[in-house]
């Protein structure tokens, strides 16, 4: 799969604000920043981020995947404490 594809799958299942996603083979890493994810446990943002995937990795297509949650305002904050490089 395509990280295009996923970021866009991603974005229309979940509503996100922004999403990115890289990969490494058939590992895949996700950044997804949304207000759904609002008052949400930890496993419960994993779990949706999971639920849109399941078919790619269930068919291999996705062999792993690594998650990082935001909401808007924890993304803001994220982004000054810690500026991409």
């Amino acid at each position: 799969m395509q990280c295009n594809e996923i970021e866009q799958l991603l974005t229309e299942e979940l509503k996100l604000a922004e999403v990115y996603v890289k990969a490494e083979g058939n590992h895949y890493a996700v950044t997804a920043i949304g207000d759904c994810f609002d008052g949400v446990s930890r496993v419960k943002q994993q779990q949706m981020i999971y639920a849109p995937l399941m078919a790619a990795i269930a068919d291999g297509s996705i062999h792993a995947v690594s998650i990082k949650t935001f909401t808007p305002t924890q993304w803001r904050r994220e982004k000054l404490l810690n500026p991409p490089v």
